[in-house]
């Protein structure tokens, strides 16, 4: 995977690694968009505040490998929200969202960040006659809660659509670009930030929380855990309560002028435009064929239909980036914002941002700052991580217990593999039967043989193989690993157990 906000930036920033025990006010697990967030708000205000990132560098994951859309209009949701919650509860979740746009603009502008920031009209289209009620009853939705927004049938896309909704105001930037600014007012403010430094359990002590990691340990009044998926088991029960979705995105030099907008249609397949500045040019992005993580997939089915979406348009583009992310989604649809547990107090939790974390992260943010300030935050209780509610989605829950029963019993055990070790192509993997246990094999082009135990060291789920990215991924919670059994993804965050059958087949 090849991210143009990966290399738009310079990766050769060190940071320190953690060396010997230490003590501080907050300490942030994680680095993407929301951990920094977090960090940058409370440096701000004084407090004493450590981020610890497992990578080598900060915002590498799934904020590294966005698409950089900075918008309240999330798909057709509104309409949804009221039927769901009421009208009160869909106009502070449009207004919370809102709010982060303009305070990420206040940021930029504060912090005097270059991050490509451009303000946009954001449009959900369709392209079909019979989805032309679900966009008019979306649009009715809006603006029944006080916010304008219009019903187009132009939008300056390259085809014809039958209508569209479109948000005005909303906006686009360079995510790392923005990630490394806020980084550098962090350490402007003594706040340190430790990469190579993972989490691997957090216990209480005394009036403190003591973070063991696979190097040192920290202890501290507050944590924020922001690492996308939770990964403590308990309590939270966070991996009963939400599922991860792959998405693809490409960037594009279609050699021709672009359009001026964001755009994401209301059906499937999604396809998700919006334009990126590249060494002095616009290029298209383009995102979507998502499916639940762990599902296979090919690549016709993932970034070549994207890139046969393109060339319908611009048949002489040249695709310069392809890459792909994983999103926490909740069987509600609404993020998990606040305390881990009643549990564990001082302790919070931001994740299930739902492919929306530029401004989920912000109001996030937000929210647990102002828990930790003493202070009441006007939209926590849309977002309160340990609500108990009806499930809105029992068609969700129903698969997610289906799919994690088969990876946890029937595929791991009574399941057997019918692929055998000499069928398995060079450049691919599967999983082969050795002495009646499981093994994953991945051959590289040059024939060598990578052998790991295909169990998930979450909660053992058996691993599936993805071939577009060469990884393990599981289909239960989404957590991925390298063909070699490296930890790519959470809520895993142990190596898988190699073997060492043979060097060469």
């Amino acid at each position: 995977m090849n991210s143009l906000w990966l290399n738009s930036v310079n990766n050769n920033k060190q940071f320190d690694i953690l060396s010997k025990n230490i003590e501080t006010d907050i300490c942030i697990i994680g680095s993407g968009i929301f951990g920094i967030t977090c960090a940058y708000y409370l440096s701000k205000l004084g407090y004493h505040v450590v981020v610890i990132e497992k990578e080598e560098s900060i915002a590498t994951k799934t904020t590294g490998f966005t698409t950089g859309k900075i918008t309240s209009q999330h798909g057709l949701f509104y309409n949804y929200l009221i039927s769901s919650y009421g009208k009160k509860f869909a106009k502070d979740y449009l207004e919370s969202h809102e709010k982060a746009i303009n305070n990420i603009k206040e940021i930029i502008n504060l912090e005097k960040i270059k991050c490509d920031f451009e303000y946009k009209n954001n449009y959900v289209y369709t392209t079909n006659t019979s989805d032309l009620y679900s966009i008019k009853k979306e649009v009715d939705s809006v603006n029944s809660l006080g916010y304008n927004c219009e019903f187009v049938t132009k939008t300056g896309l390259p085809f014809e659509i039958k209508g569209a909704i479109c948000f005005k105001n909303q906006a686009q930037f360079n995510p790392l670009k923005y990630i490394y600014g806020l980084s550098d007012s962090i350490i402007s403010n003594n706040g340190k930030i430790y990469t190579k430094t993972t989490a691997i359990d957090i216990k209480k002590n005394i009036d403190n929380y003591l973070v063991y990691t696979n190097k040192n340990t920290i202890k501290s009044k507050y944590v924020i855990a922001a690492s996308h998926y939770p990964f403590l088991k308990l309590p939270g029960l966070y991996f009963s309560k939400m599922y991860q979705s792959t998405s693809y995105v490409i960037a594009v030099d279609t050699k021709e002028t672009l359009f001026n907008g964001m755009y994401i249609n209301n059906s499937a397949p999604i396809f998700s435009f919006r334009t990126g500045k590249y060494k002095g040019k616009d290029l298209l992005i383009v995102a979507g064929s998502d499916h639940k993580t762990g599902k296979p997939s090919s690549y016709k089915d993932s970034y070549g239909l994207l890139e046969n979406e393109v060339k319908k348009y611009y048949p002489n583009c040249e695709v310069l980036f392809r890459w792909n992310t994983e999103d926490c989604i909740s069987l509600d649809k609404i993020p998990y914002i606040g305390s881990y547990s009643l549990l564990m107090p001082n302790v919070f939790v931001g994740s299930g941002f739902k492919k929306w974390g530029m401004t989920s992260s912000n109001v996030a943010a937000n929210i647990i700052v102002d828990k930790i300030c003493k202070k009441n935050n006007k939209y926590e209780y849309i977002y309160r991580s340990s609500r108990i509610k009806p499930l809105k989605n029992s068609d969700e829950f129903k698969n997610m217990l289906v799919q994690s029963t088969n990876s946890l019993l029937i595929d791991k055990y009574f399941r057997h593999s019918n692929m055998s070790f000499e069928k398995i192509a060079k450049d691919s993997g599967s999983i082969v039967e050795i002495n009646n246990e499981k093994v994953g094999i991945y051959k590289d082009p040059s024939g060598n043989i990578y052998a790991v135990k295909p169990i998930c060291t979450h909660l053992g789920c058996l691993l599936s193989w993805n071939d577009i990215d060469k990884t393990w991924d599981c289909p239960c919670h989404g957590s991925r690993f390298n063909y070699d059994g490296k930890n790519l993804y959470n809520p895993a965050f142990k190596n898988l157990k190699s073997y060492n059958l043979y060097d060469k087949y």
